[in-house]
């Protein structure tokens, strides 16, 4: 017996979705049947973007500025049923204060960061936190360990292969993480909806790798 796409006819709003994991989410929430609304700070790049994955729509602004945030949702047409945030973890209350009325009960908002989130900090809290003040739409964290993405080719420029050789010899996977492992998992979160308050960990297996060499120092 065939089954619907599990995000038929839901919109899914990808804040930072031109390349990456961002564009690799919004590529995977397509085929499960979203419409996707793109959003980016270079206008070619988003135009680009939205033509290949087939966008509903897109808006070109500045991720890290507050009140282009707000003026894009409420600028929305409608509501909307998940929204995902790729990088902009240090604005994650001003985006829950003026995306929550967007998004419909029971949707989600999903933030992404480094592993880092783990660690003692002003946002170690953030999705527990979230997910009780704006329920009954649903927050969680997405925590991310090194992605071989065209940010970390920018970021480590020469140094990218030794990178990528080390990781590959001491992760327990064997592998690398990729954008397709981290956008299985933002939909998978868009899709299960008993979750949330959650911080996710999606690096590989490398803490517990990072914490064994400590020890043995």
């Amino acid at each position: 017996m065939s089954t619907s796409p599990a995000l038929t006819g839901q919109v899914v709003v990808v804040i930072g979705g031109t390349s990456g994991i961002g564009r690799q989410t919004a590529g995977l929430a397509h085929d499960e049947g979203a419409d996707i609304i793109l959003t980016g700070p270079d206008p070619g790049r988003l135009e680009h973007a939205a033509a290949e994955l087939g966008a509903l729509s897109t808006s070109a602004f500045d991720g890290t500025d507050p009140a282009a945030l707000r003026r894009f949702f409420t600028g929305l047409p409608g509501e909307v049923d998940h929204v995902v945030v790729t990088g902009q973890l240090l604005l994650s209350l001003q985006i829950a204060q003026v995306a929550a009325g967007r998004v419909r009960p029971g949707g989600t908002l999903i933030f992404m960061a480094g592993t880092g989130a783990r660690h003692p900090g002003p946002d170690v809290a953030i999705a527990a936190g979230l997910a009780v003040e704006i329920a009954p739409v649903r927050v969680n964290l997405i925590a991310a360990g090194f992605a071989d993405t065209p940010l970390s080719a920018r970021l480590l420029g020469d140094d990218l292969e030794g990178r990528r050789r080390q990781l590959r010899a001491t992760l327990p996977i064997g592998r690398m993480v990729g954008p397709a492992d981290v956008a299985s998992l933002a939909v998978h979160l868009m899709t299960n909806t008993a979750v949330t308050g959650a911080t996710y960990d999606i690096d590989g297996g490398e803490q517990f790798v990072a914490g064994q060499e400590c020890r043995g120092r």
